[in-house]
C-alpha cells in the first residue's frame, strides 16, 4: 500500500493541473460567456469528486462535508459509540490502531449561517479518540441519523422546512427501507408526539432522545445532520432516485390516512365547494380583523366555510383529513400556511399577502404550492386594508417602500409581521373568491 501512495498522488496532481489549465483557458478566452462559466463549474465539480477520496484520508472514516450553504453533513463510517451525556460520538478503533486522533465539531441543524437559530442547537463532537468506556449499553443493527429539533422548529413552518422535509430528503438520499435509527437532540416531548405519524414513516425503530437518555448506544455507522434543498422544496436532481414535493405530499397522505383514500362520494356529498379559512390569534399579528364578514362573503359566493385555528397541540391527522377533502384554502401569510401541503393537487390556495411580506410569501409558499400542483392565487393587501395606515402616513416609506425601510435589517421586518393586521376589502375579495369558486367547481367536476 505504501508503494502505491506516491502514484495516486501523482495522478491527482496531474488531474488538478489539467483542470487548472482548462480553468485558466476558459477564464481568459470567455470571461463573460455563460456557457463557458457553466462548463467551468462542471469541471470544478469533477475535480472535487476526484480529490474527495484523497481528502477523506485526512480524517479516515470521520468526515464533515461543510461545502453546502445551509447545512453541514458529518459521518462516521464504522462502529460508532454514542455517549449522550457528553454529546460525543466515538469511532471505535481496533486495539492495534495507531492513527492520528481526529476531533470534529458540528451543529446538526440545516440553517448553519443563522446565528439566532444555531444558538438554540447543541454542539456535537465526533472523534477517533478512545471513549471512557467501550461497553455498549444498547447495540443497534441499524445506522444512526442524528439531528436537532432546536432552532426555530417550535414554529410549524420551520418544523417542516428545517425538520420534516430535510428528514425526508436525507433518508431518501442515504438510507432505504426506513432502516435507520433517529437520534434527536434539543428535543421537546410534544414535538415528537405532534409529528409521530410522520416520524414513524421515516424510521421503523424507536427514537432516541439524547436529552433524557443516559445509556451508551452503539451503531454500525452514523450520519450527523440533515440535507436541505432550500426553502420548502425537494429537488429531484439532487436525489439518487428522483423525488419531488409531490412525493413528499404522498408521504404525508400515507402517514395521516394509512394509505386509505376516502371514497369519491365523501369528497362531494354537498355540491358546494368547501373552503378552509386559516384563523390567526391577535397576539401574533396578521390577523383578519373582519373575519366574520370574510366568511359571509365566501358563503355568498357559494362556499361552505370551515374555520381552522391551528394550535401547538392540534392534531395534524385531523387537520390533514379536513384539508384533504376541501377544495380551497384561504389564509394570511404565516406559519399556518404550511397546511397548504395537505391540499390535493388542483385544489386552490389563496394567500393573503400583507404589505412588506411579498418576498416571504413567494419564497415560503408560492413555490411549494405550484410544485404540488395547486391552483395558486394571491390577494395582495392595499394600503387602506392594512392596520399600519392608522400608525403611519400613507406616503411614509413604511407603506410606500417596505424594501427600503427594512433595508436588510430583519428586526424592522417585525413592523410587517407582528404589528400589522388586515381588513379585507369585501368587493375586491369577492372578485378573488369568484375566480377561486370557478376553479374549485372545475376541480369537483373532475372528482365525479
Amino acid at each position: 500500500m505504501k508503494e502505491r501512495q506516491p502514484r495516486s498522488l501523482t495522478v491527482a496532481t496531474c488531474f488538478g493541473l489539467l483542470v487548472a489549465i482548462f480553468t485558466l483557458h476558459i477564464a481568459f478566452t470567455s470571461v463573460t460567456n455563460s456557457i463557458a462559466f457553466q462548463e467551468l463549474k462542471r469541471w470544478q465539480q469533477k475535480l472535487a469528486l476526484a480529490l474527495s477520496p484523497l481528502q477523506s484520508k485526512h480524517t479516515g472514516v470521520i468526515q464533515c462535508d461543510r461545502s453546502h450553504k445551509r447545512y453541514d453533513l458529518c459521518s462516521i463510517n464504522g462502529t460508532t459509540l454514542l455517549d449522550p451525556t457528553s454529546l460525543t460520538l466515538y469511532k471505535l478503533q481496533p486495539p492495534n490502531f495507531r492513527g492520528p486522533s481526529i476531533v470534529l465539531k458540528t451543529h446538526p441543524y440545516p440553517r448553519k449561517t443563522d446565528k439566532g437559530a444555531m444558538s438554540k442547537v447543541k454542539e456535537l463532537t465526533l472523534t477517533s479518540s478512545s471513549p471512557p468506556t467501550s461497553r455498549c449499553g444498547v447495540t443497534h443493527s441499524s445506522p444512526a441519523l442524528v439531528f436537532s429539533t432546536g432552532g426555530y422548529t417550535t414554529n410549524f413552518f420551520h418544523a417542516f422546512n428545517e425538520g420534516i422535509i430535510p428528514l425526508f430528503i436525507t433518508v431518501n438520499s442515504l438510507f432505504s427501507n426506513r432502516n435507520v435509527t433517529l437520534v434527536i437532540t434539543d428535543n421537546r416531548d410534544w414535538w415528537v408526539q405532534k409529528y409521530a405519524e410522520l416520524l414513524s414513516q421515516i424510521s421503523i425503530h424507536p427514537i432516541i432522545n439524547l436529552d433524557n437518555d443516559k445509556e451508551i448506544h452503539c451503531f454500525p455507522s452514523a450520519t450527523i445532520g440533515l440535507i436541505t434543498h432550500g426553502t420548502m422544496t425537494v429537488n429531484p436532481n439532487w436525489l439518487p432516485k428522483p423525488k419531488t414535493l409531490v412525493d413528499f405530499r404522498a408521504f404525508l397522505s400515507k402517514a395521516y390516512t394509512n394509505g386509505n383514500k376516502p371514497k369519491s362520494s365523501n369528497y362531494h356529498k354537498v355540491r358546494r365547494p368547501q373552503m378552509v379559512l386559516l384563523s390567526r390569534k391577535g397576539s401574533v399579528g396578521r390577523v383578519i380583523l373582519n373575519q366574520n364578514q370574510v366568511i359571509n362573503a365566501a358563503e355568498e359566493v357559494g362556499f361552505d366555510v370551515v374555520v381552522l385555528k391551528p394550535l401547538i397541540n392540534s392534531s395534524l391527522s385531523d387537520a390533514f383529513r379536513l384539508i384533504d377533502r376541501s377544495h380551497v384554502m384561504l389564509g394570511v401569510h404565516g406559519a399556518a400556511m404550511t397546511h397548504s401541503l395537505f391540499l390535493r393537487p388542483k385544489s386552490v390556495l389563496i394567500q393573503v399577502v400583507p404589505i412588506g411580506t411579498e418576498w416571504l410569501s413567494s419564497s415560503c409558499f408560492e413555490f411549494s404550492a405550484k410544485s404540488i400542483g395547486l391552483e395558486y392565487m394571491e390577494y395582495k393587501i392595499g394600503v387602506e386594508e392594512s392596520s399600519l395606515v392608522e400608525k403611519y402616513k400613507k406616503n411614509s416609506v413604511v407603506l410606500r417602500n417596505p424594501k427600503n425601510f427594512v433595508s436588510g435589517n430583519w428586526t424592522k421586518q417585525r413592523v410587517y409581521l407582528k404589528d400589522q393586521n388586515v381588513k379585507l376589502d369585501l368587493v375586491k375579495l369577492k372578485k378573488c373568491l369568484k375566480e377561486a369558486y370557478g376553479k374549485a367547481k372545475r376541480f369537483m367536476g373532475k372528482e365525479d
